[in-house]
């Protein structure tokens, strides 16, 4: 199993320094998903193909799509995929999932700020 270096999310502020709420911030679970889809592909967005699901079967393996279990955080993941790939040019039917997820204005505004500062750096 390949390891995944998370800890610079870890005790990060990345909230706006003006008041603070938590419809404003990320859970310390939400900014690991961020982290994660960093190396997802755009690919991983997409429903498996009939030869990948061909091969699956085939093979005995299982589809290896990184989808998550919990749709509040597939959907957070797939707008961060979209973000580290293509910076704030976000489809508008991701934005609509991640609003109906439950996820404001001001969540999507920190994790593209986040993620911007971090393919900068």
């Amino acid at each position: 199993m390949a390891y995944l270096d998370l800890s610079k999310f870890r005790g990060e502020a990345v909230a706006a320094p003006a008041m603070v709420d938590a419809s404003t911030t990320l859970s310390a679970l939400e900014w690991q998903v961020v982290g994660i889809a960093q190396g997802d592909r755009l690919s991983s967005l997409e429903a498996p193909g009939r030869w990948s699901k061909f091969v699956a079967l085939f093979f005995g393996r299982e589809s290896a799509s990184p989808r998550l279990a919990d749709p509040r955080l597939e959907a957070l993941r797939r707008v961060a995929v979209h973000a580290w790939h293509k910076g704030e040019a976000i489809p508008a039917h991701e934005l609509a999932g991640f609003h109906a997820a439950g996820f404001s204005l001001a969540q999507l505004q920190l994790l593209l700020a986040q993620v911007a500062r971090k393919a900068i750096a």
